[in-house]
């Protein structure tokens, strides 16, 4: 039995609840990324390995789940998008519990593997979910809120790990949150009625040249390189900010950390407020565009201002604004270039490009603060963020000749 939605429901009830369990799965996901980069000091007692092997862990994750996005896609568009969200939740809930009873390091990595599988289905199950059942009026909030549950998702899984950890062990925190991603498989699948998305028929679907094809095609290779180059500019922010300020200017670390708090706040900010206006706005490359140069700006000009503590948060909070708020109209821009019937694989396909960044970066940054190149490091960054500009102008000189059958979708 599930709850069944009411015969009489209201739009916006159906556009709010949708919203609220594919964003409640999201952010799930983005939880359970970040269950055992908090715990690595446990692990490294408990097993007696180097920050190498927890980084190569690590790694496995992520490439994994970008070989695992297209494959996904391909299977929410043959199987049904609802299907392989709750086979995915439920299969990261099984692996975040095979890593709690893991009695050797080794056994991590299969693990691993299996949660990064877990990981793959959410952006393609996810996004052709929202796209069928939330009337076009709203998915761009719908998109802002599914952002802001993965990043909610990031922001506790640090503090609910740590503090479970400290008091019962790092197992203990592994089953905690495993009991915590049961919670909401449950509270999805009690729902599941008010996730309609049909897989697409037989007759409609290419044969494998054609699917090929479709992938690519310039419109969908570019969002492919958007995503890649994003995501190495966010990842880069993210893990080596506190590091660049330090090494160009000494900043003390609690003050580094706050201005990386300013950073991904600010652009919790913008995603919430970038809903509201691709809503209202059909300029989506434009607003792509001005956000990117504007943090892109941003993030250069510290690497050449050492500013004080309170420009310093403000900047850099404006710059996550700025970049957040560019999140629903990307996401907008990819549902206009995506063929009729493909968008599992289409988002699959393209949001891997999130993990293939994610895996670049790091180790680019790291190389290069290792160095002595933290300013060079600061301008990466800022490269990375502005060439993704380019990859949205050419999305945009294309899609107009093909609007006509992108609006029947």
């Amino acid at each position: 039995m599930s709850a069944q939605p009411h015969p009489g429901a209201g739009a916006w009830r159906r556009d709010l609840l949708v919203t609220a369990l594919v964003s409640a799965a999201h952010g799930t996901s983005h939880f359970f990324q970040l269950v055992l980069p908090p715990l690595f000091p446990f692990l490294i007692a408990e097993f007696d390995v180097s920050y190498t092997a927890l980084g190569t862990l690590m790694t496995t994750f992520f490439i994994t789940s970008g070989f695992g996005q297209p494959l996904s896609g391909f299977a929410v568009d043959r199987f049904g998008a609802r299907r392989v969200l709750l086979g995915g939740l439920g299969l990261y809930v099984l692996a975040i519990t095979a890593l709690a009873l893991a009695p050797s390091f080794w056994l991590l990595f299969p693990a691993v593997a299996v949660a990064a599988l877990g990981n793959s289905v959410f952006h393609p199950a996810d996004f052709t979910l929202l796209n069928a059942n939330v009337r076009p009026g709203f998915l761009g909030r719908a998109f802002g809120v599914h952002t802001l549950g993965g990043n909610l998702g990031w922001a506790l899984a640090p503090v609910f790990m740590l503090m479970i950890a400290r008091e019962l062990g790092w197992q203990a925190a592994l089953g905690g949150a495993a009991l915590l991603g049961a919670s909401i498989w449950t509270f999805v699948w009690w729902h599941r009625e008010w996730l309609e998305a049909e897989p697409a028929t037989v007759r409609d679907e290419p044969g494998m040249k054609g699917q090929v094809a479709m992938l690519l095609q310039s419109t969908i290779l570019l969002c492919f390189m958007y995503f890649l180059l994003l995501a190495a500019a966010l990842i880069a922010v993210q893990n080596f900010l506190p590091s660049i300020l330090g090494a160009l200017y000494e900043t003390p670390a609690v003050l580094a950390g706050t201005v990386l708090s300013g950073f991904l706040l600010g652009a919790a900010a913008g995603v919430l407020c970038g809903g509201f206006l691709a809503d209202r706005s059909a300029r989506h490359a434009g607003i792509i565009m001005g956000g990117l140069v504007a943090s892109g700006c941003l993030l250069l000009s510290v690497a050449y201002l050492n500013l004080d503590a309170f420009p310093l948060v403000a900047t850099l909070s404006a710059a996550g604004f700025l970049s957040g708020i560019t999140t629903p109209s990307r996401d907008l821009l990819v549902r206009a270039a995506t063929p009729p019937g493909a968008t599992g694989r289409i988002f699959g396909f393209v949001y891997s490009g999130l993990d293939v960044g994610s895996a670049l970066a790091p180790i680019t940054i790291g190389v290069l603060l290792d160095s002595g190149r933290a300013r060079i490091a600061m301008w990466l960054v800022a490269a990375f963020m502005l060439a993704a500009v380019f990859t949205i102008g050419g999305i945009r000189s294309i899609l107009p000749a093909r609007r006509p059958a992108v609006e029947e979708t």
